[in-house]
């Protein structure tokens, strides 16, 4: 009797364990299944959203090599001064207001050579309007028109307050006025968003080279970043002193 209960028991026993092995399975496979189909959606949804995505876009006339850039006509000298900026952004307003007089200087004296990167990083602060987005179009049709610096001048003196929808197109066309541009070609350019397709590849640059915020300055290759102990109490201070520095 005790010989076929302790049979029962083990027969008992290994079925229990099938049947747990069995369940153990089928919870993986499930997981697995779950996980894949995760992974196929999200490789669905990227690839919709890269076939979204622009291929080809316009390139301003004076775009930098990388056409990442725009390069401000007629200057040339041995300090690059490159400037990554979001027309949205009041801090690159402050900076602009702050540097603008010594800037003007240094063109003259050909000191330096400029370099705007206009990214669309605020869009949001303008939803749904994208004026990051279209501001920077615009400064890519005040390039072909030879006004680039004069425009920025312009945009930052009627920058909005955020969250308030951002310059309609009539207003960026007025500031468009105000720096020289009277061609209609730079209307219809502003209209018809002709660098859009740019204004992102310009903002997908601004992150590949692993920056976060605007503005952010370079002179020559180097960020600029206030060092109290060289005498820098702001990213002014240390712009004008990196420039200086530059035989």
């Amino acid at each position: 009797m005790s010989k076929r209960v302790d049979q029962k028991t083990a027969a008992r026993v290994v079925r229990e364990q099938i049947a747990a092995e069995d369940r153990r399975r089928r919870v993986m496979w499930t997981a697995i299944g779950v996980t894949l189909a995760v992974l196929i959606a999200g490789a669905i949804g990227y690839g919709v959203w890269q076939a979204q995505q622009p291929t080809k876009y316009n390139v301003p006339a004076t775009a930098t090599e990388k056409k990442d850039g725009m390069v401000i006509p007629g200057t040339t000298g041995k300090a690059k001064v490159e400037i990554y900026l979001d027309y949205q952004c009041p801090a690159c307003k402050q900076v602009e207001d702050a540097i603008t007089p010594t800037v003007d200087q240094w063109i003259k004296d050909n000191k330096i050579t400029l370099i705007y990167h206009p990214v669309a990083i605020l869009d949001q602060m303008s939803s749904p309007n994208q004026y990051s987005t279209r501001a920077s179009g615009a400064a890519a049709c005040a390039a072909d028109g030879g006004k680039l610096y004069e425009f920025s001048k312009q945009l930052y003196a009627r920058q909005p307050a955020e969250n308030t929808g951002g310059l309609p197109d009539d207003d960026i066309i007025a500031a468009g006025g105000a720096a020289g541009l009277i061609d209609p070609a730079f209307a219809r350019c502003v209209r018809d968003q002709t660098y859009k397709g740019w204004a992102k590849k310009v903002t997908d640059d601004f992150t590949k080279r692993g920056l976060q915020h605007t503005p952010t300055l370079f002179v020559n290759d180097v960020e600029v970043v206030a060092d109290k102990g060289k005498g820098d109490t702001s990213v002014v201070d240390a712009l004008k002193r990196m420039v200086t520095d530059v035989k």
